[in-house]
């Protein structure tokens, strides 16, 4: 298993030195305040674009996409469409569907190593192939799939690298050269057909040739998985929950890298707010730090879902769907699908503070207990002060007049700024949000209505990669994505 130095893993995410932070956001507050508007051009108006590829695709699983635009784009940009649902792979297999949350190694002269998340239950789609030895659940269908890059963003190779999981939805890369895929499912048997009991979190080397050993993280929590952020200089695993009243945990492994040798598992704490319900009525705390604790779960392993239950008695704060969560920029970024009092997504960071240090005897120091800050809250457009009507009035209307409607993955690109995959209804969307905290377009799906995931950069910011979940699609995209650095 490789491991990848701190520097390499930070620049592997996307976060350049120039970073978003907190601070600049509040621009977007003050701007609001005096009547100045939110939106930003970003990279320019979007035009319906064809791939660069597009007579390559034809599949029984994805239909006849030749000639038709997928992708909305800036000018300047272009993209390709690879490793699609029905493909064949390098062990004769082919492309399971229902792709999903992903992550970008760096891999050798200028290539990118991804590895990509499929989130299917027992009874839907083709399985990630693998012998039943190899498998954690021979009954079930989800799992991973891994795919070779090459410097130009041609694909090299793919092939199936975890298999036996339910509902691969998202995850998270780790400094040490894996992926964390999650289950959002928290089956066991006889329910679904299972034969083993579900809802946790598997490791998969990012370097490896071939499967994965399908181990179940277990102390690091069964609950309804959606991903993962770690950080580099502690090691430790922060974890959201795709639930209505989820929570924020934090995984402390007894060893740097070692997930399988156990830890410790807490839930987030907002002080002065003990069981504070975010979900309404937070606004009033947009930009502000708000100063955490950490209370220990010491059921990591319920029989059943009550995993987030034992939490709440002690004080923890609830989240509205906790998605999509991004190590980048020395913050730990998260998003509430439907949080909010529109219930159209909110995005908090969760702020470190002090970082870790070794003692005398090698081991790792305790973090402190951080801060926490809500800095989006997605409103419509109608109620802000100021909205530029020549700013894509068409895309607000299909978007129920939201600039942002349920975002879900959520990336850092190259320049810091931070990147939002919608999971709405209408039409979906990546919005960006810059450092002068303008939101702004980046790409729209313009083949269906399916939500994009996944979203992620190469070490060198040349390549976006990002899923269309249905059919099951991976877009490369190529484009000026260090633009927004000073």
């Amino acid at each position: 298993m490789k491991s990848i130095s701190r520097r390499g893993f930070v620049s592997a995410l996307g976060s350049g030195t120039a970073g978003l932070t907190i601070a600049p956001l509040l621009s977007l507050q003050s701007r609001l305040a005096y009547g100045g508007s939110p939106f930003g051009r970003g990279f320019g108006p979007l035009e319906p674009m064809l791939p660069t590829n597009t007579m390559d695709l034809n599949n029984p699983a994805i239909g006849d996409l030749r000639n038709q635009p997928i992708l909305a784009l800036p000018r300047g940009f272009e993209y390709s469409v690879v490793s699609n649902t029905g493909d064949l792979m390098a062990d004769g297999s082919t492309v399971p569907a229902s792709h999903d949350g992903m992550a970008a190694f760096p891999g050798k002269r200028g290539a990118t190593i991804l590895v990509r998340n499929h989130e299917l239950s027992p009874t839907s789609g083709t399985a990630v192939n693998a012998p039943d030895d190899k498998k954690y659940d021979p009954v079930c269908r989800g799992g991973t799939t891994t795919m070779v890059i090459d410097h130009k963003g041609r694909l090299v190779k793919h092939f199936p690298s975890i298999a036996g999981t339910v509902r691969n939805c998202a995850g998270g890369p780790t400094p040490w050269g894996t992926w964390i895929t999650c289950e959002e499912n928290v089956s066991v048997p006889p329910q679904s057909g299972v034969t083993k009991r579900h809802g946790y979190n598997f490791e998969v080397d990012a370097y490896g040739d071939g499967l994965s050993e399908p181990v179940a993280l277990v102390e690091m929590g069964r609950f309804n998985h959606e991903a993962v952020a770690v950080d580099p200089e502690t090691g430790y695993v922060y974890q959201t929950e795709d639930r209505g009243d989820s929570c924020l945990y934090r995984f402390r492994p007894h060893r740097y890298g070692k997930l399988r040798a156990g830890g410790v598992l807490e839930a987030l704490v907002i002080k002065e707010m003990p069981g504070v319900n975010t979900r309404t009525d937070f606004r009033q705390y947009l930009m502000q730090p708000l100063a955490c604790e950490w209370v220990k779960i010491d059921d990591f392993d319920p029989s059943s879902d009550t995993l987030r239950a034992e939490a709440q008695s002690k004080g923890a704060a609830i989240f509205s769907r906790g998605e999509g969560a991004w190590y980048g920029n020395g913050k730990i970024y998260f998003v509430c699908s439907n949080g909010g009092d529109a219930g159209k997504g909110q995005v908090f960071a969760f702020d470190p503070a002090e970082r870790s240090c070794r003692d005398r005897g090698g081991r790792r120091g305790q973090a402190s207990d951080g801060t926490l800050t809500l800095f989006v809250e997605s409103v419509p457009a109608a109620d802000l002060p100021y909205a530029d009507p020549s700013w894509n009035s068409d895309s607000l209307e299909q978007n129920e007049g939201f600039v942002v409607a349920a975002p879900d993955n959520i990336t850092v690109g190259p320049d810091g700024r931070l990147y939002l995959c919608e999971d709405g209804s209408g039409l979906e969307k990546v919005v960006g949000v810059n450092r002068e905290g303008e939101l702004f377009e980046v790409l729209n799906n313009v083949l269906n209505g399916s939500e994009f995931a996944g979203a992620c950069f190469d070490d060198e910011g040349r390549f976006m990669f990002v899923n269309v979940q249905s059919p099951g699609l991976t877009c490369v995209i190529r484009g000026p994505w260090r633009r927004g650095q000073r």
